[in-house]
């Protein structure tokens, strides 16, 4: 009986997420001028739909088919992270109430789904999950504070390329190897032992230092500076074998450059000194030849370096479009399944059309970044917009690209969902912002539409007197 319950949640799942979907298509619809239904209403019923996956979800994992009872401590975590959901809600409303309620709903629909996937592999792992969650949560209503009281905090460029070598310098002297690569570093003893990657911090500040630096007219000496730098950061990365890193810092540069300047021939020219890069690093460096002879033929050396992506391939095209249900999968199999491998578990036992749902909201929150990037008149925060929805959406193209074999696999997370505090808190702070420059960009708008109609109005009754 139970077993018919999950092949009937499969359904389930992919009628919420492609409900979920839609709702996101009619607030949109309605910001276009048309109309498709209430886009108040459309967020509401996103908001419940994040509900009721967690709870659907929950009730299946804490089934224990031995003792035909439910789980004690699974039911608490449920309903733990079920009230985490909810406050995240209140607490955004309360200090965003102006910002895109898309990327919101999109980012807490992927987060529940990191809690319940990391619940279904490792439950310890779903529990620091939620802690590391928490504190993102913190971080980030705590933004807009801060920018508040540091008002020009765009003449810091120096500082932030600076805290950029240091976090990456700290990690090639003090790093310790986990995964294959050195880039993590570890503080504590024992079960109080904390390890975190400094590259997913100095992604945050990354960000700043080019749009502190973009914000002005580039001449060719800040543009030569600013490349040497930013190479500087790229190599340090290769080095430490992060090459799903550095791939997307040098893209989040590329991207920013462009934005600023509008000029194809630097874009042509970044990409072609880039291109002659990874050319050299192929001779090299023999850990980038064993990444690209893993992608290009996995089954080769299946047993060693081509085992992951292999594994990936076939937990994603085993169960075909619905999956083989909540727990009815093997996603344990896959090597680093909570962390790199997330998607092709969440394939597997929610189904390819349930993945491809999961790539179309972050696709949604691309497009509300890019929407928001635009809407700014003030360049500097128009840059920072556009350089966190780059630094996100390459993220989520290098990882997903590598588990579907459509480019060398690198370990980096996907943002909100795998396992990982400091890309969690990162990625979370980097949403914070983007939504801080949205509602930033709302009030200087209504700002200035008042300010105009006030001059209006003062130039009227001058005319009558």
């Amino acid at each position: 009986m139970f077993d018919l319950i999950i092949m009937l949640s499969r359904y389930a799942f992919i009628v919420y997420i492609v409900l979920f979907l839609w709702q996101g298509i009619v607030y949109v619809a309605y910001e276009q001028g048309g109309y498709l239904g209430n886009p108040y209403t459309a967020v509401s019923i996103q908001r419940r739909l994040v509900v009721l996956t967690h709870i659907t979800a929950f009730l299946i994992l804490s089934y224990n088919r031995e003792t035909y009872m439910y789980d004690i401590p699974t039911l608490i975590f449920a309903a733990v992270s079920l009230i985490f959901i909810l406050f995240a809600v209140k607490l955004l409303d309360r200090f965003f109430y102006e910002g895109c309620p898309l990327i919101w709903t999109g980012m807490l629909f992927l987060m529940d789904l990191s809690l319940l996937m990391l619940q279904r592999v490792e439950p310890y792992l779903a529990h620091r999950q939620l802690m590391w969650m928490c504190i993102g949560l913190a971080g980030m209503s705590f933004l807009p504070t801060f920018f508040r009281f540091i008002p020009r905090f765009e003449v810091f460029e120096w500082v932030y390329i600076i805290v950029c070598y240091g976090l990456l310098l700290c990690t090639r002297l003090f790093g310790i190897a986990k995964g294959g690569s050195t880039n993590w570093l570890s503080f504590g003893i024992g079960p109080l032992d904390i390890t975190f990657q400094p590259s997913e911090i100095a992604k945050f500040l990354f960000i700043f230092y080019l749009a502190s630096v973009f914000r002005k007219r580039v001449e060719w000496k800040q543009f030569l500076t600013t490349s040497i730098l930013s190479a500087g950061l790229v190599f340090l990365l290769v080095l430490q074998k992060d090459l799903g890193s550095a791939l997307i810092f040098f893209m989040t540069y590329m991207v920013m450059l462009y934005i600023a300047t509008s000029n194809e021939f630097l874009f042509f020219l970044g990409m072609g000194a880039a291109s002659a890069a990874a050319a050299v690093a192929y001779k090299l460096f023999s850990h980038v030849r064993v990444r690209v002879a893993a992608w290009q033929n996995p089954w080769a050396d299946i047993d060693t370096g081509g085992y992951q992506i292999v594994s990936s391939l076939f937990a994603i095209t085993t169960w075909g479009l619905f999956g083989s249900g909540l727990t009815k999968g093997m996603p344990k199999s896959i090597p680093v399944v909570e962390s790199d491998m997330i998607f092709a578990a969440i394939c597997e036992e929610f189904g390819v059309i349930f993945g491809m749902g999961v790539i179309s909201i972050f696709i949604m929150i691309l497009y509300r970044g890019v929407r928001i990037a635009l809407d700014c008149n003030r360049r500097y925060y128009s840059i920072l917009a556009a350089g966190v929805t780059t630094m996100i959406s390459f993220q989520t193209f290098v990882i997903l690209g590598g588990v579907i074999k459509l480019i060398p696999l690198t370990g980096v997370t996907l943002p909100f969902v795998s396992y990982g505090g400091s890309s969690v808190l990162v990625s979370l702070m980097m949403i914070g912002l983007l939504q801080w420059v949205c509602v930033y960009c709302e009030q200087q708008s209504r700002e200035e539409e008042e300010q105009q109609q006030w001059m209006e109005l003062q130039m009227g009754g001058g005319r009558n007197e």
